[in-house]
């Protein structure tokens, strides 16, 4: 069975997720964009044992803490190539200084779309899902979608940073989000939880 630990981190309020199969306890960390020593202890007190860093898009809010836990775990780095030129430091420098963040190391792994990613008994689905960024992603169990910026509780992505595009951001959502089940739990990476249902009905952003 797929479970998750939210761990909130950095001045922008990033969403970390550490999913994780309860049955084998293995995980992978979605996001560590910031504050890595906040997430170290959950990952001790619950006894997980971390496999993979899982990247929804490049940007620094989400990736400022890869070093770390590489360094820590010796954990490969999954991201979507179309953003690892987000990840020179140059790209992000202003926000980089802000947040405190180290300059992330490369990926290991390239995503693409539909990709399977296993977590001991249970697995995750890669759904390429441009505009917010060129490659970012969203991850898929069976109960869950980690959306990264892509769409959020009442709202979506912004598309005005470098590489965003306000129409495949609305083609991603609709072709790849929208045709979810109702029930499924949307997981954003700012901000509180929803379900696609909920955002059918009362998104002001999805026509």
């Amino acid at each position: 069975m797929i479970d998750y630990e939210l761990m909130i981190v950095g001045p922008l309020e990033t969403n970390c997720y550490l999913v994780y199969c309860s049955m084998t306890l293995e995980a992978v960390i979605i996001d560590p964009g910031a504050e890595a020593e906040k997430i170290f202890p959950i990952i001790h007190e619950l006894n997980l044992k971390p496999k993979a860093i899982l990247n929804t898009h490049g940007h620094i809010d989400h990736v400022g803490a890869n070093r770390d836990f590489k360094e820590k775990f010796g954990l490969p780095i999954y991201l979507h190539p179309a953003d690892q030129v987000l990840l020179q430091r140059s790209q992000q420098l202003e926000l980089s200084l802000l947040l405190g963040a180290k300059e992330p190391p490369p990926p290991d792994v390239d995503l693409a779309d539909g990709d399977l990613i296993e977590i001991g008994k249970i697995s995750l689905r890669v759904l390429h899902t441009p505009g917010h960024s060129p490659g970012s992603v969203s991850f898929l169990g069976d109960n869950f979608l980690f959306s990264g910026d892509t769409l959020f509780y009442g709202g979506v992505g912004r598309t005005d940073l470098p590489g965003g595009s306000w129409r495949d951001l609305e083609r991603s959502i609709r072709d790849k989000i929208l045709t979810l089940p109702d029930e499924i739990i949307v997981l954003p990476g700012h901000g509180p939880a929803t379900t696609i249902g909920e955002e059918k009905r009362s998104n002001p952003f999805i026509t």
